[in-house]
């Protein structure tokens, strides 16, 4: 895979939030990965994979981003979004942690995640949803499923996070 460092650029909010919280001290290397431009799921997944050997190595690798971001819906005062969103969410944890799909078939629904039921409703555009498929491929050598370590409302709509061990 091709790449190229830009030191120009300064850290997007979806890493400097996560790590100013997690880690406030600022005290560890970061290397910010940016998305391809053709926002392409199995390209990302892809990445991921190229990237497992350095999880080998007790480098952390997070992918930050929403399970739900759709702006318009987060503010509207329509009572049918939570359950639209709550339709994804559902779909997102049983691709993501059953124990009874098997991790290939788990890459084709993450591949296809526009076709669940709401998924392009929840993501209109992939942005939000892709930093989870990295993580997704980072992790996909052990055919572990996820395990969810968030499951809440955020402006009444399901919201969920996920962790590879």
């Amino acid at each position: 895979m091709e790449a190229r460092l830009d030191n120009q650029r300064g850290y997007d909010h979806g890493t400097f939030v996560p790590l100013m919280l997690i880690y406030p001290a600022a005290d560890i290397p970061v290397v910010q990965l940016s998305l391809l431009s053709s926002l392409d799921p199995a390209a990302h997944i892809a990445i991921g994979k190229a990237l497992a050997p350095l999880r080998e190595q007790g480098v952390l690798i997070v992918g930050s981003g929403m399970s739900f971001h759709n702006m318009r819906a987060f503010f509207s005062s329509d009572p049918a979004i939570r359950g639209r969103s709550e339709t994804f969410d559902h779909w997102l944890n049983e691709t993501l942690s059953s124990e009874a799909l098997a991790a290939t078939e788990r890459e084709q629904r993450l591949t296809h995640w526009a076709d669940a039921p709401q998924g392009r409703f929840c993501h209109p555009r992939e942005e939000h949803l892709l930093p989870l498929l990295v993580c997704f491929g980072a992790a996909s050598h052990s055919g572990k499923p996820a395990r969810q370590n968030f499951s809440g409302l955020l402006f009444n709509t399901a919201i969920s996070g996920y962790v590879w061990r």
